[in-house]
């Protein structure tokens, strides 16, 4: 039987089982954790984590995921994925109060931010916001394979501008 002397202690154990892929003994370490300390903010992202990535359980993601952030605002590894979450879910107004959130927080990758709030405005057909965020994302990019990406959305967003335009007739 281990025997953990710490709650960090106890956390590490848990994401070392996650990296392992053992999200069933990660998720259990987890809920120990978050019954003993209910405020340990890292454990409800990592437990948001599973459930969204591993169980599909949107519901208790999106719990996970909020509760991390009230605990812990200036927690930087929640935002991407709690804003890809509330992406997903079509949750606008909370999308957008969490978006300032991230943009404020000091160690959040602004360009991810940008790109995902860019990625939401095109399934919503929304082009010129669409291409507003993934200006902001390339301008904060410092990785060239999100460079490369960032680039290749904005030519997407070009060629679907032209071709919406291709079919606009007007009589005089």
């Amino acid at each position: 039987m281990d025997i953990f002397y710490t709650i960090d202690e106890k956390y590490l154990q848990a994401v070392e089982e996650y990296r392992y892929g053992e999200s069933p003994k990660c998720l259990q370490l987890l809920n120990e954790i978050m019954a003993a300390h209910p405020s340990y903010a890292r454990a409800w992202y990592l437990a948001g984590q599973i459930h969204y990535q591993y169980l599909n359980d949107y519901q208790q993601a999106g719990y996970c995921f909020k509760t991390c952030n009230e605990l812990e605002p200036a927690f930087p590894d929640v935002y991407e994925p709690y804003i890809k979450l509330l992406a997903f879910l079509n949750m606008d107004k909370h999308l957008m109060v969490v978006k300032r959130q991230a943009l404020q927080t000091p160690g959040v990758d602004h360009a991810v931010i940008w790109n995902l709030l860019g990625q939401y405005a095109e399934r919503h057909f929304d082009l010129t916001e669409a291409r507003h965020c993934y200006e902001k994302a390339y301008a904060r990019v410092i990785v060239t394979e999100q460079m490369d990406e960032i680039e290749s959305s904005l030519k997407r967003i070009s060629a679907k501008r032209l071709r919406k335009s291709a079919y606009q007739y007007s009589l005089s």
